[in-house]
């Protein structure tokens, strides 16, 4: 198994500020990660206007939006970085502004249903990952045959539980395989449980190939408080632990290591069950 592309979410983390941005592009890029992910919303676009007039907390989400301006700069960012830009639209018209700048789409679970915004993504000839939160089977079906018709030909499916943040007995993690079984595509896992454990079983076990994980730098993000965000210790210890388990897969062919040959030496010898071989102590007689 190879080791899975990590990507940080930075969400709403980025509070705004382009410099906050490009320190979660440096940070994903020296924890190891293959790519980095930001939102581009406009609240006006994302929630009826009922329920902005009625909740204040959406209101106040405006100060979550991602500047349109920040893309030519993220996107410069994470070239300089070797990483890849990856961005959720939030509405139709950030898909034709994303487009000149990131490397993906990613589809939110939240609009899974939305047929013209799978569309137009994948209209763009981009990869596109889509997390499949709350999301039934069939609808993930719907989901995949409508981008496979509209010309998206490199799907990458996340399984993820839409609570925040989600108990591990919660995460069922089995529906990684039943993804796979299904869709004969790339498989992953969109983590909101901030759990090693997790992690861990989604690759080693469900043989993940994509793991999506929040990010913040220091707890001071707009969604830090929820509960489902990764800090960068403690997410660098998860993926080198995870880069050092697959390094210990080999090639599975049964036979002596480089380094065990000098202790092949040291058996015991069948003819008298002793240490070490026969032409071993042979030579130690000698004092060679």
């Amino acid at each position: 198994m190879t080791m899975p592309c990590f990507i940080a979410e930075v969400s709403s983390n980025h509070n705004g500020d382009l410099q906050r941005c490009y320190r979660f592009i440096d940070t994903a890029a020296g924890l190891g990660c293959g790519a980095v992910k930001f939102q581009l919303f406009k609240i006006d676009e994302l929630f009826a206007p009922e329920i902005i007039y009625q909740r204040e907390e959406i209101q106040k989400r405006k100060n979550w939006e991602l500047p349109v301006s920040f893309l030519p700069n993220l996107a410069k960012r994470c070239e300089k970085c070797n990483i890849k830009f990856g961005c959720t639209p939030f509405y139709l018209d950030a898909v034709r502004e994303l487009e000149p700048y990131v490397d993906f789409f990613k589809i939110a679970s939240y609009e899974i249903l939305w047929k013209d915004l799978l569309e137009a993504c994948a209209k763009t000839g981009k990869p596109v990952i889509l997390s499949t939160g709350m999301a039934t089977l069939h609808e993930v079906e719907d989901a995949v045959i409508n981008l496979e018709r509209s010309g998206c030909s490199h799907i990458t499916l996340l399984h993820c539980t839409s609570v925040y943040p989600t108990p591990p007995q919660k995460c069922n993690l089995a529906a990684i395989d039943t993804l796979r079984n299904r869709f004969k595509c790339k498989v992953g896992w969109s983590d909101h449980s901030v759990s090693a454990a997790v992690l861990f079983r989604a690759v080693h076990h469900f043989g993940a190939s994509v793991v999506e994980f929040h990010l913040d730098l220091e707890g001071e993000g707009e969604e830090y408080n929820v509960g489902h965000c990764w800090l960068p210790e403690a997410i660098r210890n998860v993926i080198q632990t995870i880069s050092i388990g697959l390094s210990a897969d080999g090639s599975g062919e049964k036979k002596p290591e480089v380094h065990e040959m000098n202790e092949r030496e040291w058996r015991a010898d069948p003819s008298d069950g002793l240490r070490p071989l026969l032409r071993t102590r042979e030579l130690f007689r000698r004092g060679l």
